[in-house]
């Protein structure tokens, strides 16, 4: 089932950074984007992020804990973040583009 437009605009509010996150759509899905690096997307309305040792470590310390999903089938398995909390959230985020290399120049 493909993610809904409306929450796209929801988690994009909810998570609104300095630099903002931007996103591209992708077979029905959106890929989100932070810094010019990919992060995650939306995959079947849930906001999935990629499992980088520093985005891992945050949410293990979290409340809401490490909850991992597989976005489509053959995928591995990335963080699903709690959009209910956009300050975790956010920091999950920034935390993740930190730990991952700088976007390639075409």
């Amino acid at each position: 089932m493909p993610s809904d437009k409306s929450y796209l605009d929801f988690v994009l509010e909810q998570i609104s950074m300095p630099g903002g996150v931007t996103h591209k759509s992708m077979m029905g899905e959106f890929l989100l984007y932070y810094e010019g690096k990919l992060i995650g997307g939306l995959y079947d309305d849930r906001l999935l992020i990629k499992p980088t040792p520093s985005a891992q470590k945050i949410m293990r310390e979290s409340a809401f804990g490490l909850l991992t999903e597989i976005p489509y089938d053959g995928a591995k398995p990335m963080i699903l973040a709690d959009v209910d909390d956009p300050e975790l959230t956010r920091r999950v985020i920034a935390a993740a583009a930190n730990d991952l290399p700088a976007a390639k120049k075409k």
